[in-house]
């Protein structure tokens, strides 16, 4: 309530009349002030003086065409190498093997066989007679033969000889059998060799010689002598 009444006494201080005259003065003032502002001129913009500008046109000068890169010439070829001196020259013939002759052991002399051993008497009771007794007569020495000599073919090899044939004899176109003689134990081994016929070649001689002493005859019941042809024959 009191707020209404303080509402209804509150009185405005201007009356309208004034407040028209207020509003026309600012107005008035505002149309004025722009107004004299469009009557203002600006001070002229002074620019130096410059100097024209000439453009002139140059003619350009024609245009060619760049010419083709020149192709190098090829490289000369080298001339080709002389066929002697691609081919190698033939290597000097070898000097032949030379084999060392080696003389033949000498010949094993046979076991002596043990004398014989004479038997013993024997001792008979006889009627006592007039005549003497006689004495028992000694028995003959008994003969032993000496060793045994066989082929080789009979006995059989465990090891054959495998002979070398010479360079050297095979170009000179040698060609012969030897025969060895081989004292061979009871294990087949021969322990010694001899030639006993020679091949005409003392080249193919040695290499029958040291083919026999390599090989292996089979199990023999005692030693013996055996008898092997090695044979070189160029086929």
């Amino acid at each position: 309530m009191a707020n209404r009444q303080a509402i209804a006494d509150y009185k405005e201080p201007l009356k309208p009349l004034t407040k028209r005259l207020l509003l026309a003065s600012v107005i008035f003032f505002h149309v004025g002030g722009g107004y004299a502002l469009t009557l203002i001129e600006p001070a002229p913009l002074v620019i130096g003086d410059t100097a024209p500008m000439e453009v002139s046109f140059l003619n350009a000068p024609p245009q060619t065409e760049p010419s083709p890169p020149q192709a190098e010439p090829p490289p000369p070829e080298p001339p080709p190498p002389e066929l002697e001196s691609m081919i190698e020259p033939p290597l000097p013939d070898l000097p032949p093997p030379v084999f060392p002759v080696v003389a033949p052991p000498p010949k094993p002399q046979p076991p002596k066989p043990p004398p014989p051993t004479p038997p013993k008497p024997r001792v008979t009771t006889a009627p006592p007679s007039d005549a003497p007794p006689t004495q028992p007569s000694a028995a003959p020495p008994a003969t032993q033969a000496g060793p045994k000599t066989v082929d080789a073919a009979q006995v059989g090899w465990l090891v054959r000889p495998n002979p070398i044939y010479p360079m050297r004899a095979r170009r000179a176109g040698s060609q012969g059998t030897a025969l060895v003689k081989a004292w061979v134990d009871t294990t087949g081994r021969p322990s010694q060799v001899e030639l006993q016929k020679s091949s005409g070649f003392p080249e193919l001689d040695e290499q029958a010689l040291s083919a026999v002493r390599a090989s292996q005859l089979r199990h023999i019941p005692e030693p013996m002598w055996v008898i092997a042809p090695i044979a070189f024959n160029l086929q």
